[in-house]
C-alpha cells in the first residue's frame, strides 16, 4: 500500500498516505525511551491521520502496547472500528501512515480526518481514548484527557511532568477536598495503578460508616472538580489517618 494516493475527491488528495515526518520522529524516539506519551501527542495536534473502516468485523483482535500482546473485543459505530484498550476502555485506533494500516489489517479502508476530527468523534462517541498504530511498529495510548486536548485544539498538559503532579493539579486536589468532613489534608502524587494517587489525610477514629461517607464524599468532590476532570486520566485513592 505503500504510495497510494488517497481518493480524490478527499480533501486530503494528493495525500500518498505516508506518515507526517515529525510524528514518525515522536514515535520512534517514543519507542527507544528517549521520548514520551507528551511529545507524541504534541506531534499529533494538526497532522492528518487514517481511521479504519471494515465491511466485517471479526470478534477480537490483538493490540501491542508497551511490547505485550492483548487480546481485545471489537465493536462498531457505522463500520468505523473501535479497541478495547488494555486497561478496559473503548479507543478509538487511528493510523498515520497506510503502511501501519495494512500491518493492522490489509483489508481495512483508510479514511482520512485530520486529528482533531478524528478525536472529537472519539468524544461523541463515548470512546475514552485513541491508540495510535494498534498494528505497530509502535504503538501509544493517547489518554482521555489527550484525546479532549486534541478534540478542541488545544496543547495538552499532561497532569504528570517527571516524577511530579502538576502544580495546579495538586492545588485543585486539596482545594476540592478542603470542605469535605474529616479529611485533615489531602495532596496527589503520581500512581502506581493509575495517573495520579490522591493522598488523603482522615481524621482518627472513624468507624465503617463513617469511613464509606467520607470516601463518598471524597470521590463525589473530585469528580465535580473541572481541573481534575479535564487534567487526570484515572486517580487512586491512597488513605492516611492524621
Amino acid at each position: 500500500m505503500a504510495g497510494r494516493e488517497l481518493p480524490p475527491t478527499s480533501p486530503f488528495a494528493g495525500d500518498d498516505g505516508s506518515a507526517d515526518p515529525a510524528l514518525a520522529a515522536a514515535l520512534r524516539a517514543y519507542a527507544d525511551g528517549s521520548g514520551t506519551v507528551a511529545a507524541v501527542v504534541a506531534a499529533l495536534a494538526g497532522t492528518r491521520v487514517l481511521v479504519p473502516v471494515l465491511a466485517e468485523l471479526e470478534a477480537a483482535d490483538v493490540v501491542v502496547h508497551d511490547g505485550h500482546e492483548h487480546t481485545v473485543d471489537k465493536e462498531a459505530s457505522a463500520g468505523i472500528v473501535a479497541l478495547q484498550a488494555p486497561d478496559g476502555r473503548t479507543a478509538l485506533p487511528v493510523f498515520t501512515s497506510v503502511d501501519s494500516l495494512a500491518r493492522w489489517r490489509t483489508e481495512a479502508r483508510p479514511v482520512p480526518s485530520d486529528v482533531a476530527r478524528a478525536a472529537l468523534s472519539a468524544v461523541q462517541e463515548g470512546w475514552e481514548v485513541m491508540v495510535v498504530d494498534p498494528g505497530g511498529p509502535v504503538t501509544v495510548l493517547v489518554p482521555r484527557p489527550a484525546v479532549w486536548a486534541l478534540a478542541q485544539g488545544q496543547a495538552w498538559r499532561p497532569a504528570v511532568l517527571g516524577d511530579e503532579v502538576d502544580g495546579d493539579v495538586r492545588a485543585a486536589v486539596a482545594a476540592a477536598l478542603a470542605p469535605v468532613p474529616a479529611v485533615v489534608a489531602a495532596d496527589a502524587v503520581p500512581g502506581t495503578r493509575a495517573e495520579v494517587a490522591v493522598v488523603v489525610m482522615l481524621e482518627a477514629g472513624l468507624d465503617r460508616a463513617g469511613l464509606d461517607e467520607v470516601l463518598a464524599r471524597v470521590n463525589a468532590a473530585l469528580a465535580a472538580d473541572e481541573t481534575v476532570a479535564t487534567r487526570v486520566d484515572a486517580l487512586e485513592l491512597r488513605l492516611r489517618a492524621a
